[in-house]
């Protein structure tokens, strides 16, 4: 069981647009669909979960300077601390979303978290914290790679965990996976999806996928979609945790709600195997619901 609880996590904060259509989408014509705006990007909605239960969490992340407090309020309602540095140049990012049953279409623009660096995770944040969390979006399109490896080398020097979760497997296509893998390296955790599986390994079966990626790491759970979780740790065989059945309303965030509750589990509990069972309750919570983080922390 870890020393310490409390969990930092570093990454994207982006307004979302959510869109439903309610019927098939209409070309060069009006389509009547459900439209929300929502807080989201996936390291911030990640934390808003952590701290719904009941974690300890310290969040870093950039975004427009005029939106340093709403988005500071908002994390804060979820239990996060925010550490947000304001940008007077870029807008807070955007991402329109577009849900079509399980399958979503994400139009993103970056915005104020281009300018995010590794190196605005303070010492004595990492001084105090079990475990380091950040996604694949941390990365993507940034010029220096060596930057997280320097965050993850202090976060050794002070044993501190490393997960991540790759985010965007259209993303790591646009990337390298090869690039990807030597980025994160000396990460323990890893959380990716069937199709980031595919596009880290170049592997299709589940196992193989996780074999494959437990030479780079000591745990991978390696999420299914209705299939549920398949979690594997080096010494021990895999398992696979079946999904809960819920009504899904919109699958946006589940991969980051499976992954917070995992953790925030984990840092108290110590197994691997109890954690991921947490993650999947998690997961389907997100699921049943409109939007990427608990309701508590969406509302912009």
């Amino acid at each position: 069981m870890p020393e310490r609880a409390r969990i930092v996590v570093f990454g994207d904060v982006i307004d979302d647009i959510v869109v439903v259509p309610t019927t098939a989408i209409r070309v060069d014509t009006d389509t009547v669909s459900i439209i929300r705006s929502a807080a989201g990007g996936s390291a911030a909605n990640a934390a808003c979960w952590m701290g719904s239960f009941g974690a300890e969490v310290d969040f870093v992340g950039r975004v427009a300077l005029d939106d340093v407090a709403r988005h500071g309020t908002l994390l804060g309602s979820a239990g996060v601390t925010p550490h947000l540095r304001g940008d007077e140049n870029l807008p807070t990012g955007t991402i329109v979303i577009i849900v079509d049953g399980d399958a979503r279409t994400m139009l993103t623009s970056t915005g104020a978290n281009a300018l995010l660096s590794p190196d605005d995770v303070s010492d004595e944040l990492l001084d105090a914290a079990a475990l380091l969390h950040f996604t694949g979006y941390s990365l993507f399109g940034r010029v220096d790679d060596t930057a997280i490896r320097r965050l993850i080398e202090r976060c050794a020097r002070r044993g501190v965990q490393v997960s991540v979760d790759p985010g965007s497997a259209g993303f790591l296509a646009d990337f390298g996976a090869r690039r990807f893998l030597d980025a994160v390296w000396g990460a323990s955790m890893i959380f990716p999806n069937r199709e980031e599986g595919r596009a880290l390994t170049g592997l299709d079966d589940p196992e193989s996928i996780v074999q494959h990626l437990l030479e780079g790491f000591r745990m991978v759970a390696l999420t299914l979609d209705t299939g549920g979780v398949l979690v594997a740790a080096r010494g021990r065989p895999s398992v696979q945790i079946p999904s809960l059945v819920v009504e899904r309303v919109d699958p946006t965030g589940a991969g980051d709600a499976f992954a917070a509750g995992f953790l925030a589990n984990w840092v108290v509990s110590g197994d691997d195997l109890t954690a991921a069972h947490a993650g999947v309750a998690a997961g389907a919570m997100a699921v049943a619901q409109l939007g990427a983080r608990p309701p508590v922390a969406a509302k912009v």
